[in-house]
């Protein structure tokens, strides 16, 4: 099995996985699938939920290649493959979560990338942050204890909005570029950080989705929500990539919530 054939395989299972622990928590509603081809080579497919825990959620995988790589002057010919997830609650206690991990090849080499963050709409709790970053911590250690530092203050950095003076949530991972010349320990890193997002973020939903809440509540995550908006439209680098490379619409704007409000 080729290294692309590898890790298109562990996306398309990891993609899976955490699906099936999404519908564990809906009583009804399942993910709706819709694929798409791409215009030189390879597509993708949105997997969509709505229900009544999942106001909105999407785990989409793509994979695609092309002639010119869109985000680097200078580069050709490109492969790109990754998971990308966005959930939006209908409980306002129920913070948003986004995970997105991602590989690129390009005739100058190839890198992974990617992280996860938590964005409380409107509603921090300290015990749902300690959480989740016990969790992306504990992962880290055991490959270098200097990691979680420097890739929880890389997502710090990366998920601030600029016009807010703020960043858009309470931090996690980000990582970008990562190719230290030893193949395996950075897949096998990278694999780490994709395992460790479902028991980062499922403790903090079976607490907080049946958790009362008023209309005032739901008003306060609707606001909250308009910031979420304008980082992804305007600074997000793979809103930037999918446009760029000539992407799904649909599938690059699934991060979108459903309801907002300015």
């Amino acid at each position: 099995m080729s290294q692309k054939e590898e890790i298109t395989q562990f996306l398309k299972q990891l993609r899976e996985e955490i699906i099936d622990a999404f519908e564990i928590l809906e009583p009804y509603a399942r993910f709706e699938r819709t694929s798409w081809n791409y215009k030189s080579g390879g597509g993708g497919e949105i997997s969509l939920l709505r229900g009544s825990i999942f106001e909105k959620a999407a785990v989409n995988w793509s994979g695609i290649s092309g002639p010119k790589f869109p985000m680097e002057d200078g580069s050709g010919a490109f492969f790109a493959t990754g998971v990308s997830l966005i959930t939006h609650m209908q409980n306002p206690h129920a913070p948003t979560v986004h995970m997105n991990v991602r590989y690129i090849e390009t005739e100058k080499g190839h890198w992974f990338g990617g992280g996860y963050d938590l964005t409380p709409m409107g509603f921090p709790y300290e015990e749902d942050t300690h959480h989740f970053h016990r969790a992306a911590q504990e992962t880290l250690d055991p490959f270098d204890p200097k990691l979680y530092p420097k890739l929880s203050a890389a997502a710090r950095d990366y998920f601030f909005i600029p016009h807010r003076q703020k960043e858009r949530g309470v931090g996690g991972l980000f990582f970008d570029h990562l190719n230290t010349g030893d193949f395996q320990n950075d897949l096998a890193l990278w694999k780490a950080i994709a395992h460790s997002f479902i028991p980062a973020i499922l403790p903090i939903y079976h607490r907080r989705i049946n958790q009362p809440y008023t209309c005032t509540d739901k008003d306060k995550q609707l606001e909250t929500r308009a910031h979420y908006v304008e980082f992804n439209l305007l600074y997000d680098r793979g809103t930037k990539f999918g446009f760029l490379s000539g992407g799904n619409p649909d599938a690059i704007l699934c991060s979108m919530p459903p309801l907002v409000k300015w």
